[in-house]
């Protein structure tokens, strides 16, 4: 008898399984290990496993951010994005007003994702709340 068919099964359940806790896994590294959580979403750089990482970023766009701050992290990148240092946007009046767009994003997931796979100027602006001011700004710089 061949142990592919078997390892296929195993394979597809394994999988199966792997995705139907995925969602449970990412809740409970945010409320066992928050710390942990918190470093992993800063990076914006390490690979994750890419079922890992959507539900990481639908759990973000779910507000499932206690201990992370999007405007310390993604903010940063997306300024990158479009072309302005961050003393430049820090020492703007806007700056407060700008981070708290950011904090309170809808699409926070959604930017996180897109700042780890390091989208493009264009796909920013589809989505960023700071998209005009970021460009007003870059215009000044």
């Amino acid at each position: 008898m061949s142990k592919t068919p078997q390892t296929s099964w195993w394979n597809r359940l394994c999988e199966g399984s792997y995705r139907a806790s995925t969602r449970r896994l990412v809740r409970e590294i945010e409320a066992e290990s928050p710390g942990v959580y918190s470093e992993m979403l800063q990076d914006l750089n390490t690979p994750l496993e890419p079922a890992f990482e959507r539900e990481v970023a639908r759990h973000l766009d779910r507000g499932g951010y206690r201990a992370f701050v999007p405007a310390d992290t993604l903010m940063p990148a997306m300024l990158a994005r479009f072309g302005i240092e961050q003393v430049t946007a820090t020492e703007h009046v806007s700056y407060p007003s700008l981070r708290g767009n950011c904090n309170a994003c809808p699409v926070a997931g959604h930017c996180w994702g897109a700042m780890r796979r390091d989208a493009g100027v264009d796909e920013c602006r589809a989505f960023c709340p700071n998209a005009a001011a970021f460009e007003r700004l870059a215009e000044m710089a």
